[in-house]
């Protein structure tokens, strides 16, 4: 039994010394986004799957790359499709990300605009939603609206909250 042990412990070690023969010294990568300020100002890991992924689209893509790329224009106009919803992207020549203007309907609202809306209207149902961001790098505020419907029987209500469920009172 003892040597059995002893057997399996050297076959670990001879293994753990092999395994470190064949690793290679590869040099450092360092990755940088030139649309990092974008995609930390307007990625929220509680919204929806169609809005995360077009939002890490958009922050993606190299305008560079593309097939209409010519560096005599200024910027450059790019949206991004998907069934419930779309965003109009600017760069500039450079593939840096100007504005966004994002529009999402019917989706899954996030948690503490769930919370927030039966807390406020209990007993109504969500009928329709539609989500809004707008982002500029030159603004200090990203705006993010959730435009809601809701039903209770025969009565409708419309109700405008932020990303965090706190509702915005009509202009």
């Amino acid at each position: 039994m003892k040597k059995s042990k002893l057997v399996m412990l050297l076959c670990i070690i001879l293994a753990a010394f092999n395994i470190n023969a064949y690793a290679q010294d590869l040099p450092p990568v360092t990755v940088q986004s030139l649309n990092y300020k974008y995609i930390r100002s307007v990625y929220d890991t509680s919204a929806a799957q169609p809005v995360r992924l077009l939002e890490r689209r958009a922050a993606s893509y190299d305008v560079k790359a593309s097939e209409f790329y010519e560096e005599d224009y200024a910027d450059y106009f790019i949206s991004f499709y998907l069934p419930h919803g779309h965003v109009l992207a600017t760069y500039d020549n450079d593939g840096k990300l100007l504005r966004t203007a994002e529009r999402f309907k019917n989706i899954a609202l996030p948690p503490d605009v769930r919370q927030s809306i039966a807390k406020r209207y209990p007993g109504w149902g969500t009928a329709k939603d539609i989500y809004v961001v707008n982002y500029n790098t030159d603004a200090d505020k990203i705006k993010k609206v959730y435009k809601v419907v809701l039903e209770n029987g025969d009565k409708r209500i419309r109700v405008k909250t932020d990303e965090k469920g706190d509702f915005i009172e009509r202009d």
